[in-house]
Order: structure tokens, then sequence, then C-alpha cells
């Protein structure tokens, strides 16, 4: 197995294939991906033998901004017969992968493939009974072993491969499973939600999702984002020319400022979160964000970078580089980490969490 297999959102190949390419080359280890439109998936192919299972280990997959899930995969296995897919898939698997922890067989988010997803459904139960009985599946399913995954792009082709425990989505298809809120003023709320659950651990949601924080949503009208702060208890600056949904302003913990975004300046000075989702120019959004949180305005950001149509993967990077180098300038140590999520279109969402001052002197309050 010598190829690395990436699922992403339909349209944004060229840009998932441009970001495993780039970071492949930052550890020496070289190929070319091989793209098809629309496809929902890229593949990497290795020059080298043993360097797909050399990156796979070396990339955080957290690092990743295009990709959904990311796993080590062998040949296309071709033209399997309707009698018999199950044989030639443990063949592919037998010494390639120590036990696995979990079976996933998926396909490409495209609509295309939801029918193809039924038939995986079936085709999983009488696999995995094979697999525990090759002694490749363990006989119950655990995190703490690599995921077993079979991609099928057509009823008789698919990719077989592992992804790394730890390392991976841990959801099937790397999707979430949502639920729109029906109190919710605007389908842009599952956006934060999210957020939240991709980039805080969940063991740290009381601490940095606690009751009784403040908060402040740039461009907040209706209210879409600000609903996700008021239900974890937050007191929330909605900052907005346009109009906030009652129902939110009726909790009593929205203050609406009638003020535009990028002019607005905090008066209170214990601001947790600032969350944004303008519809501007990612620079445009990226120097704000960068300007909070160096001058202390909050903690932790959220916030949306809308992207260009060509070039996307160099706009982004540019402006992830350039909210670094201003922290670092201003000797601000921080996370930041950047995803384009399911309930993403076009554009990209970041997360930045200051953690504390590097230069003497200067320290956030813990």
């Amino acid at each position: 197995m010598n190829k690395i297999l990436l699922y992403c959102r339909q349209g944004f190949e060229k840009e998932c294939a441009a970001e495993i390419t780039a970071k492949a080359a930052e550890r020496e280890i070289f190929g070319f991906a091989r793209v098809k439109d629309d496809s929902a998936y890229v593949l990497f192919e290795c020059y080298q033998q043993g360097e797909a299972e050399k990156l796979l280990a070396s990339l955080p997959f957290s690092e990743l901004i295009f990709s959904r899930q990311m796993m080590v995969v062998g040949e296309l296995l071709r033209d399997l017969s309707s009698e018999d897919r199950i044989t030639p898939v443990v063949g592919m698997l037998t010494g390639a992968v120590e036990k696995g922890g979990e079976l996933r067989v998926e396909v490409p988010d495209t609509n295309a493939s939801k029918e193809l997803l039924k038939f995986c459904r079936k085709f999983t139960v009488p696999l995995r009974a094979s697999l525990r009985k090759a002694n490749i599946l363990l006989n119950y399913e655990t995190n703490k072993r690599p995921v077993i995954h079979v991609f099928f792009i057509a009823s008789g082709c698919c990719y077989v491969g592992y992804s790394l425990p730890g390392n991976n989505s841990p959801l099937f298809m790397g999707i979430p499973r949502l639920k729109f809120p029906s109190d919710a003023p605007s389908r842009s709320t599952l956006k934060l939600e999210e957020a939240f659950h991709v980039f805080i651990p969940a063991d740290e949601w009381d601490e940095r999702l606690a009751s009784g924080m403040w908060a402040v949503d740039l461009g907040a009208c209706p209210g879409g984002w600000t609903y996700q702060l008021v239900q974890r208890s937050m007191m929330v600056n909605a900052v907005d020319n346009g109009p906030m949904a009652p129902s939110l302003m009726d909790t009593g913990q929205v203050f609406h400022q009638r003020e535009d975004g990028f002019k607005y300046r905090p008066t209170r000075s214990n601001n947790y979160w600032v969350v944004c989702d303008m519809v501007e120019k990612p620079v445009r959004v990226a120097n704000l964000m960068a300007d909070w949180l160096v001058n202390g305005w909050c903690r932790e950001a959220i916030f949306n970078l809308k992207l260009p149509m060509k070039k996307r993967y160099e706009e982004v990077s540019q402006n992830l580089q350039m909210i670094h180098e201003k922290l670092v300038e201003n000797g601000i140590n921080a996370q930041i980490q950047a995803r384009q999520l399911y309930h993403d279109r076009e554009e990209v969402t970041v997360h930045i969490r200051r953690i504390w001052a590097a230069t003497p002197g200067r320290r956030d309050e813990r």
C-alpha cells in the first residue's frame, strides 16, 4: 500500500490535492496527486515504497484543511464479482494491517453515490464477519486500533486500506450528524456547532464553553451563530446593522449593537469568545481577527474565510500565515486550526486560541 486516500468536499479536489502535495513535500515525501473533478476524493501516490505509511504517521490529520479523512490504501480493486466481493478485500488487507478496531464501508460524498451507500450498509455485515474470521478485525470495536476502510467508487470497484487511531476523523465518511434546531434563526448555526465539535475537545467544553461567559458575534444577523452561544448560557454582544431574531432578544442574554462589525470596538474587558461569519474578503476578516487577538479583546476566536473561485488553498494559506506572523510579532503564542467543515460551502472555518504572551513581562490571565 503506497497511496494516501483523502475524502473532501465535492468540487474541492484540487485544493485537497495541493494541500497534501505541500504537506508531503514538507516531510520530504514526494509523489503525485490523482484528481478527478467532482469526485469528492483525492489519491496521492508516493514515489517510494513505504512512504505512504510514513506520511500517514507523521502528518497530523488536524493540520489538514480540505480533507475529511486520511488513510493508506492499495491498488484499486476492479471488476469485483457480484458473487464474491469479500475475498479480494480480505486478501488486500491480509498482512497489510494489524488487527483493526473498526470497519467502515464508505463512498464519496456525492449525489451519484447515494444508491451505492445502501449497498455498502448491507455489505458491511458479512464483510465484518469475514475479517474477524481472518483475524484482521477484532471481535469488538475499539478506537485504540486502526480503522479499516473499504471505499467504493462504483459497485464493483473499491479502495481498501486503513487509518490510524487518534490521527483520523472518528466519523463515518468524515461527516458529522448534527440536527438543525427548529428554533434556530438560520441553518448557519450548524457551522458553529460543528466547529465546536471539531476544534474543542469534549472534555474541555465545560471550561471553554462555560455558562456565564461573555462573547461577541460580529455580523450576527439574524443570529444563527449567536443561537449557539445562547444555548450554552453565554452573554452575547451581537454586532450587526440588521435585525436579530426576536426569540434571541427575548432570552435577555443578547445585547444588539447596531454597528459595522469592522468598526465595532468592545467596551468589556472580559470577552472570552469572538465569532464572525461576515461575507467579506478573507484578508480583511483575517486582519480583523488578528487585531482582536493582539489587542487582547478575546481569548478564542472562530471565524469563516470566504474563498475566491481560484487558488483557494493558496489564499487560505497566505491568510493563516499572515495571522501567525502578526501574532508572533506581538509576542502572542496561539494555537491556529482551520478546516473546511461539512456545513461550510465556499469557505473555511478558522479557530484560534490565544495561549499566552511569549515576551517577558506579558502574560494573559489564566
